[in-house]
């Protein structure tokens, strides 16, 4: 079509591409989101001006997650079946414009918490440690601190770095971490050894209902004493 008459239609506000115009809406309502939060790492039911950014993002971030997928397949010389919906490069750089952080490799939640405890230090606040010590934009970041520190072996190298070196985070130590779980297993061998310990000293099980039978669990690691109700 000459130009001239591509010039006349758009006079006219003329839609040349649905998927453009569905996209500059969805930049547009990022832009916004992003101004006001400080950030683009919107949860999943986040809106703007009743626009549903969360999605929109969640649908980008898929977008391009697949855009990389397909180059790390091009870059080892297989196959690519389609490039159908992935992120073009352009759009890309639109996003990362806005918050170069918008497309984390772990989840969003956790990248999100990890730049509201920078933003929180550089305004001069304390670390948070506890629970509920400081709530920002609905995260309990003292929670996501010790959820890390806990935590600190199931991060991968970047993320710890990231926590150790940006914000001073240091793993728990031992005596910190809570104890592991007692599997189904375990606690009928405590609850078996309970009532073998009452049958060997009463010389039956009628077990009065509000009886504790204190029973000594790891004895030989040095682990104490457990009471169990039998």
């Amino acid at each position: 079509m000459a130009e001239d008459r591509v010039a006349q239609l758009e006079k006219f506000g003329m839609v040349w591409s649905h998927y453009d115009v569905a996209w500059e809406e969805g930049l547009a309502a990022a832009r916004g989101w992003a101004e006001r939060h400080g950030h683009l790492l919107a949860p999943l039911d986040a809106t703007h001006q009743g626009y549903k950014l969360g999605v929109w993002l969640k649908n980008a971030r898929a977008a391009a997650r697949r855009a990389q997928e397909i180059e790390q397949r091009r870059a080892g010389g297989l196959p690519v079946e389609s490039a159908v919906g992935v992120l073009s490069e352009e759009r890309g750089e639109e996003l990362e414009g806005i918050d170069a952080s918008w497309c984390p490799a772990w989840p969003v939640a956790w990248q999100r918490c990890f730049h509201l405890v920078r933003v929180h230090l550089e305004a001069g606040g304390a670390l948070p440690t506890s629970p509920g010590e400081v709530v920002c934009q609905g995260e309990d970041l003292g929670r996501w601190v010790k959820t890390v520190r806990v935590g600190w072996d199931k991060l991968t190298s970047v993320q710890q770095w990231m926590c150790e070196e940006v914000l001073g985070i240091e793993p728990a130590v031992e005596d910190e971490k809570p104890r592991p779980r007692t599997s189904q297993a375990e606690k009928w061998a405590m609850h078996l050894a309970a009532a073998q310990q009452f049958y060997e000293r009463e010389g039956h099980l009628r077990v009065p209902r509000k009886h504790i039978e204190t029973i000594l669990v790891g004895a030989a690691h040095g682990e104490g004493q457990e009471q169990r109700d039998l």
